[in-house]
């Protein structure tokens, strides 16, 4: 009886020429970095940048209001928005998840609606045609708070659904038979989870939340009313320091946002430890 010889297997590669094949790529991709940056130190006309974009000294007449007003009045606008839309994010999620129909559609409309318009076009109806419509003039941090707050309200609902969902249904049959009724048995235990769940995507929402409020601009603010974006467009005409004064913005920006992104990447790596 005759025995079939193995088929011949292709050979492994060898532990060395892999690493040196990864070293060569490494030494390649090094290479064309470093020739890209020579290449744009040479065409960059460093006098001209240094006059219009890094003329710190020509910006000094805006401190300390960028720091004390604009600052302070991004995060307050931002830190209300919030609040307003994390209020009736919850609000329109348990609405989405009702067994109610008329509900479920009015929770739906305002959140296909509210995503889908510009908050430019929010804050314009809020400023001006709420105003001119009915009479009422609102001071602009509620006309901020009323325009934003809607529009995050509409994506932290859904943000808040796919948390809900995600709680295990056992949570809240566990609660009902201890004999605790629907609302607070949501209220104490499936909300608070979901809410570990979601708290990255809502630290996202917060760092959303103050670049939106730039847009507060198109109202036509006070001096105590101007938030970051207003001072840096009214320094280019008035500091004569080409684009620095928007560069300081940006700066002040990023001082709020990079702590809130860091914190969002340590909730993530904290809900992956959890799940694995």
């Amino acid at each position: 009886m005759s025995t079939q010889a193995p088929a011949p297997t292709a050979a492994a590669p060898r532990p060395g020429r892999a690493r040196r094949r990864r070293t060569v790529s490494i030494a390649v991709q090094a290479a064309i970095l470093v020739l890209a940056l020579v290449i744009l130190a040479f065409l960059i006309d460093w006098s001209t940048l240094a006059e219009n974009v890094f003329n710190f000294a020509a910006v000094a007449p805006m401190f300390p209001n960028i720091l004390l007003v604009g600052l302070g009045n991004t995060l307050f606008y931002t830190a209300t928005s919030f609040v307003v839309g994390l209020l009736g994010g919850i609000l329109l999620a348990l609405m989405r998840m009702s067994s109610f129909a008329p509900y479920r559609w009015l929770a739906t409309a305002y959140v296909e609606f509210f995503r889908g318009v510009p908050a430019l076009l929010v804050f314009l109806a809020f400023g001006y045609g709420v105003p001119f419509a009915f009479g009422v003039t609102w001071p602009i941090p509620v006309v901020v708070m009323a325009a934003l707050g809607m529009v995050s309200a509409a994506y932290i609902a859904e943000t808040l659904r796919a948390g809900l969902q995600a709680v295990p249904k056992g949570q809240m049959e566990a609660a009902r038979s201890l004999g605790m009724p629907h609302w607070r048995a949501m209220v104490t235990i499936v909300i608070p989870q979901a809410f570990r769940i979601v708290l990255p995507p809502l630290t996202n929402e917060v760092i959303l939340l103050t670049k939106d409020s730039s847009l507060v601009y198109v109202l036509g603010l006070a001096a105590h009313e101007y938030e970051l974006t207003k001072f840096g467009r009214d320094g280019i005409s008035a500091l004569d320091a080409g684009m620095t004064p928007i560069l300081v913005a940006g700066l002040c920006y990023l001082v709020i946002t990079v702590p809130l992104s860091l914190l969002a990447r340590r909730f993530e790596a904290r809900s992956s430890r959890k799940v694995s």
